[in-house]
C-alpha cells in the first residue's frame, strides 16, 4: 500500500470507522473516500454503483453495518437481515465491477454457534445453530463472509473478512437503552458517582448528550434520581449513597478489544501480502478472529472502572437478569501466525475511553 492510494471506508462515523480513519490520517494517508448514510445509501445498488464508478477506489473497508441490541433485533429483524446483506451485497460486487484490488469486510463473533466450544475457532463456523436473539443479524454476516469467499473463488479477487471480539473505545455508543456492556457499565458507574458527590452539573451535561427516555437536561432534580433509578442508578437520599445495578451474577467471562487495536489489526490485514494470508487461511475458512486471547468477569470488568471512574459506592448483581454464556472467548493463532497481536491492556483502553467521554460531554 502506497499514501497516494485512494481508500473507501464505508461506515466512517461508526466505532471502527472512525477509528480506520483517525489511524489512516495518522499514517499519512491522503486519498481517503467517506460518504455519509445521507450521501450514499448502501442499500441502493444503483447509488453505490454510480458512486463506485466514479470514485474507483483501490481498497475498500466496509465497517458500515445496521446495528443494534438484543431488543432492536427482535423488534426489527427483517430490518436487520435485508439492509446488512444490501450493504454487503451493493459494496462487494461493485468493488468487483470498478476491480478494486482489496476488500475487508468486519463481521462480528455472533458468526459463531450459540453452544459454540470455547475458545472459538473460525472453523466453528456453521457447525451448529445460532444464537436466537440476533439470528437475522448474525446470518447477514454469515452471508458476508461467504460471499467474499465465493467472489474470491469464482472471480480471483481479495476479499478478506475480519470477525471481531468486543469492542470498545473512543466514538462508542453511550445511549444507556441500547448500548454494550462497557459504555453501558461506564456511564452508569459515572452518573452514580455524579450523584454521590451532588454534581449536577455534570449529570445535566451528560443527560444533554445523550437523554435518557423521558428524562433531560431540563428535568427536575427527582425527576432525574426516578429516571436513573430505571436503568439500575440508585441514589439513596437519606444517607447519600449511590449504587448501580448490574444483570446476572458478574461471573460470565467476556473478551474485550480496544477499537484503536481493532483499526491496527484491519490496516495490517489490508497491507498484508496475498501469499501470506492464502498461506494462513482455506479457501471456505478465511475469514480471521480479531481479539486479545484475554477473558475476564464481568464483576472484575466492573471493579476496573470503578476504580478508574473513582466511585465509592456499591456495584450490585442482579442474579434473576440474564446474563449470556458462562463464556465467550475468541482463538487468535491464525492472526497471530500471521504477524499482529494486540497492544492495548485493558485498563488502558479504558482510561483513555473515559477520559474521551468526559471530555465529550
Amino acid at each position: 500500500m502506497e499514501l497516494k492510494d485512494k481508500i473507501y471506508v464505508a461506515g466512517h462515523t461508526g466505532l471502527v470507522g472512525s477509528s480506520i480513519i483517525r489511524l489512516l490520517h495518522s499514517k499519512g494517508f491522503n486519498e481517503i473516500v467517506t460518504r455519509t448514510h445521507k450521501e450514499l445509501d448502501l442499500t441502493n445498488q444503483a447509488e453505490v454503483e454510480v458512486f463506485f464508478k466514479i470514485e474507483k477506489p483501490k481498497y475498500v473497508i466496509l465497517a458500515a453495518a445496521k446495528v443494534g441490541g438484543i431488543q432492536a433485533n427482535n423488534m426489527y429483524p427483517a430490518d436487520f437481515i435485508y439492509d446488512n446483506i444490501m450493504i454487503q451485497t451493493n459494496v462487494v460486487s461493485s468493488s468487483y465491477k470498478v476491480g478494486v484490488k482489496r476488500l475487508i469486510f468486519l463481521g462480528s463473533t455472533c458468526v459463531y454457534p450459540k453452544n459454540v466450544k470455547q475458545p472459538m475457532k473460525e472453523e466453528a463456523l456453521l457447525t451448529n445453530l445460532l444464537e436466537p436473539t440476533n439470528e437475522p443479524y448474525s446470518i447477514a454476516k454469515i452471508s458476508g463472509i461467504k460471499l467474499c469467499e465465493s467472489f474470491n473463488r469464482q472471480y480471483e479477487t481479495d476479499f478478506r473478512s475480519l470477525m471481531p471480539t468486543n469492542l470498545y473505545g473512543v466514538n462508542d455508543n453511550f445511549h444507556l437503552e441500547n448500548s454494550h456492556v462497557v459504555p453501558a457499565l461506564m456511564r452508569k458507574i459515572h452518573l452514580a458517582k455524579c450523584l454521590e458527590n451532588f454534581d449536577w452539573h455534570s449529570i445535566k451535561a451528560d443527560l444533554k448528550k445523550n437523554p435518557i427516555k423521558s428524562i433531560t437536561e431540563s428535568s427536575l432534580k427527582v425527576e432525574i434520581i426516578q429516571g436513573l433509578a430505571e436503568f439500575g442508578i440508585n441514589f439513596n437520599e437519606e444517607n447519600s449513597k449511590s449504587s448501580i445495578d448490574v444483570w446476572g451474577s458478574g461471573r460470565v467471562m467476556r473478551e474485550f478489544l480496544c477499537v484503536d487495536d481493532m483499526a491496527g489489526a484491519t490496516l495490517f490485514i489490508l497491507g498484508l501480502g496475498k501469499k501470506t494470508y492464502l498461506l494462513n487461511t482455506k479457501p471456505m475458512i478465511s475469514h480471521i478472529n480479531i481479539g486479545t486471547g484475554v477473558e475476564i468477569s464481568i464483576k472484575e470488568l466492573a471493579n476496573i472502572m470503578k476504580k478508574i471512574i473513582n466511585f465509592k459506592g456499591d456495584i450490585r448483581f442482579d442474579i434473576s437478569k440474564p446474563e449470556g454464556p458462562a463464556r465467550k472467548l475468541i482463538e487468535t493463532s491464525r492472526l497471530e501466525k500471521m504477524g499482529w497481536t494486540y497492544d492495548i491492556e485493558l485498563e488502558e483502553g479504558l482510561k483513555n475511553t473515559y477520559e474521551w467521554y468526559l471530555n465529550s460531554n
